[in-house]
């Protein structure tokens, strides 16, 4: 199917199939014939590394079209600890042993392994179509700060291939402390996000005055936050009901993500709506994690799981939350498995979360709607100006290309990567 796709630098068009969802500029394709899986065959012309036009063409089988879908985006990643589970695995599966063994990783990790992680998970995002990151970092103390030192580097080395975003993650009270101040401004000085857990046992009061002091200093600094929130199935939705509790009494000017929200679905309807909507009113994001949520939560003793906890997508985005999905760890503590392949993700999510790519609200959790969440210049639509930056996969369906690993190459304005 590649034959016809040379690898010249000069590439003037690309004969392909593309999600009609993502194409948003073209009057002459308003009446041309999509697929039932929602796809699109059309002529896309190029120049100067951006998307210069767009002609509606037959499709016939013959030509052996690919499926070009814009370099996709993972909303929430943990690139610091990636690749740790040979050398401390959390055999149990549990929360509680995935932090234990975390902690020990924390006891022997130094610059080089922080390095040699990182740039193995982004060397296979750049081959697997990925375009940007956003990573949350354990940040506290001396380890904390060497492993920013290192992630900034790569951060800088990596910007022309890969956009890459810094969450510093703490323990909510750290960001009171002279220590957690000084960390706030470097985060903030770096283009990064706040970020810190919340989950069960919930201390009220003293969790409602952490979130007012990082809500706090993050409007100080201009600094957007990323909480880790009600990853578990203790307590449904309590951290979120102190987030909003929160928000009610404090005018927010930076952006605020809610990463796995998990337990939120096992509230009521009426209280799962309830909630929806008041985060559609603050404009706070989501990002759901369906691979670690089902590996880690609701774990019991010899007894497989009836309750899957996991951020409520659809009902979430019918109430007009920005929702995207991400693939979390990567052979780590957390998660023991993954390859940091954002196909491998789509087709997981599809009967994990009953999230479909041929749906536009599905297809928007791994591009419109994850690259909001990132506050991307581009959303990964496609339109005359949009950057000529694709995966072309050797697939002419979405079943096709999700079954198998298909053959794939990927371009960056314009040009392909070799």
């Amino acid at each position: 199917m590649f034959a016809q796709k040379k690898t010249s630098s000069d590439i003037r068009y690309l004969d392909v199939l593309v999600p009609r969802g993502l194409v948003t500029s073209g009057r002459n394709l308003l009446n041309a014939p999509v697929t039932s899986e929602g796809l699109c065959s059309l002529r896309m012309f190029l120049g100067d590394g951006i998307i210069r036009g767009f002609d509606k063409i037959s499709y016939c089988s013959e030509k052996c079209f690919g499926l070009l879908l814009p370099r996709l985006v993972e909303p929430h990643a943990h690139i610091d600890k990636a690749f740790t589970w040979k050398d401390f695995p959390n055999l149990s599966g549990t929360y509680e042993g995935a932090m234990k063994a975390n902690l020990e990783e924390h006891k022997n990790r130094n610059k080089s392994k922080v390095r040699s992680r990182a740039e193995k998970l982004l060397g296979l995002g750049l081959k697997n179509g990925i375009r940007a990151i956003r990573s949350h970092v354990d940040s506290f103390g001396l380890v904390g700060g060497q492993t920013w030192d290192v992630l900034l580097e790569i951060k800088s080395e990596w910007e022309q291939k890969i956009e890459l975003q810094l969450v510093a993650m703490v323990p909510l009270e750290y960001w009171i402390s002279n220590e957690g101040e000084t960390l706030a401004k470097r985060v903030s000085k770096e283009g990064g996000l706040l970020g810190g857990v919340i989950g069960p046992p919930y201390k009220k009061k003293l969790l409602r005055e952490s979130l007012l002091n990082v809500f706090s200093l993050a409007n100080d600094l201009g600094c957007g936050i990323d909480f880790h929130i009600d990853e578990s199935h203790l307590d449904p939705g309590g951290g979120l009901r102190e987030l909003l509790y929160v928000l009610d009494r404090i005018s927010m000017d930076v952006p605020i993500t809610c990463s796995h929200l998990s337990s939120m679905s096992l509230l009521s309807h009426k209280n799962l709506c309830f909630f929806a909507e008041r985060l559609a009113h603050y404009n706070v994001k989501v990002v759901a994690l369906p691979l670690t949520n089902f590996w880690l939560i609701s774990r019991y003793y010899m007894a497989t799981p009836v309750k899957r906890p996991l951020a409520p997508i659809n009902q979430l985005q019918k109430a007009g939350v920005t929702v995207g999905i991400g693939g979390d760890n990567v052979q780590d503590p957390w998660n023991p498995i993954g390859d940091f392949d954002p196909l491998s993700l789509i087709a997981a999510s599809i009967p994990m979360a009953q999230v479909a790519p041929w749906q536009r609200e599905g297809l928007s959790t791994f591009t419109t709607g994850a690259a909001r969440i990132m506050d991307l210049e581009w959303d990964g639509s496609f339109q005359v100006g949009s950057p000529a930056d694709f995966i072309l996969l050797d697939a002419d369906s979405w079943t096709s290309a999700l079954s198998m690993s298909p053959d794939r190459k990927v371009m960056i304005n314009g040009a392909w990567v070799e």
